[in-house]
């Protein structure tokens, strides 16, 4: 896992209190269909839309580096 992964991965349970469990199967997910984690994470409505604009704006600034 990528630091900018782990970063991001922390950022889902802290900020936006994503279950570990959910993480964790969106992670199996992303290696298999090679698709970004968020919009996975979206796909399977283990995060709102709201959320995942939240994602992408976080994805965006500097602390996601």
């Amino acid at each position: 896992m990528s630091i900018r992964e782990a970063n991001l991965v922390r950022f889902l349970r802290e900020e936006l209190a994503i279950a570990p469990a959910s993480i964790d199967m969106a992670l199996r997910h992303e290696a298999q269909e090679r698709g970004p984690l968020a919009m996975i994470l979206w796909r399977y409505g283990l995060i709102t839309r709201e959320q995942l604009d939240q994602v992408f704006a976080w994805l965006s600034s500097p602390e996601a580096l």
